[in-house]
């Protein structure tokens, strides 16, 4: 069976205009041709439509069906060309956990400023790609390692890493802390999306791991004040919380921000968005 668009807009505007002489004006066709898509449509489904009298048109119980259906396909199929005629006048920046951080605010900002026709979204979404792989945005901000085989990347600056704990925690007295006192405490981290793992310690002095899926299950978990956890700064000025305090890592390494996108599908604003994003991280760092 082969339906067309053209076979249920026919319906429809028969319908909406209650003969087949205004829905042929409205559609800038025959009135034959009205009845000829009409009755290509009634034979690829194999029912009657629509019931005609002398004075009007009107829908058989099974048209009132199939016009219900039409309406929303065709209503779809007209969000479905808008969107795509209007990409290029959106850009969807996705991000996992924390945007640009403490640029985030000023980013908007300027963007709304210097690109005034690209309207800006901003997406958050717990995947390691920020969204990009699941269709969500069009170019994202992640902090960890992209597949370099399907997607193309900048780095536009870098960012400390903080030990996030409770705030009645020992630590909160501390103004900074090594990565060498956590083998004896519990450290909670989101493998989908989280920037540590492991490796930043040598076997045999690695801390114990508790799992979580989400930036707020994250949070919960350590203001109970049975795990501590290690981010980058970016989440400390994104997730301020009471009964959490954060504090930085002497001897951790800087993390990677970077921007990527598909490498067959680089969104036309992609540049503008990484040299603000690389001109704020400069300014600031």
């Amino acid at each position: 069976m082969d339906l067309e668009l053209r076979q249920l807009r026919c319906l429809v505007a028969i319908v909406d205009t209650g003969t087949f002489t205004d829905a042929a004006i409205e559609l800038g066709v025959s009135q034959a041709a009205v009845s000829r898509t009409l009755a290509s449509l009634e034979s690829a489904l194999g029912v009657r439509l629509l019931r005609r009298t002398s004075r009007e048109v009107v829908p058989t119980a099974a048209g009132t069906q199939v016009l219900a259906r039409a309406r929303r396909l065709l209503a779809e199929v007209d969000d479905l060309v808008r969107e795509a005629a209007s990409g290029h006048a959106r850009l969807r920046i996705g991000h996992a956990w924390s945007a640009m951080g403490r640029h985030t605010v000023e980013f908007q900002r300027r963007w709304a400023q210097q690109c005034p026709d690209v309207e800006l979204r901003l997406v958050r979404t717990n995947s390691a790609t920020g969204g990009l792989a699941e269709g969500a945005c069009d170019i994202a901000v992640v902090r960890t390692p992209p597949d370099e085989r399907r997607f193309e990347s900048v780095v536009v600056g870098l960012e400390r890493r903080f030990c996030a704990m409770a705030a009645d925690d020992p630590w909160a007295r501390r103004r900074s802390i090594r990565l060498a006192e956590f083998s004896d405490r519990t450290l909670v981290i989101d493998r989908r999306t989280g920037t540590t793992t492991t490796d930043l310690w040598p076997p045999g002095s690695r801390p114990e791991l508790e799992h979580t899926q989400d930036v707020e299950d994250w949070l919960s978990v350590i203001a109970t004040g049975r795990c501590v956890g290690i981010t980058t700064e970016s989440t400390v000025t994104q997730y301020s919380r009471r009964g959490i305090v954060f504090r930085p890592l002497r001897d951790a390494a800087r993390i990677p921000v970077r921007v990527i996108w598909w490498r067959d599908d680089r969104h036309p604003a992609a540049t503008s968005a990484v040299a603000l994003l690389s001109e704020l991280y400069r300014e600031r760092d």
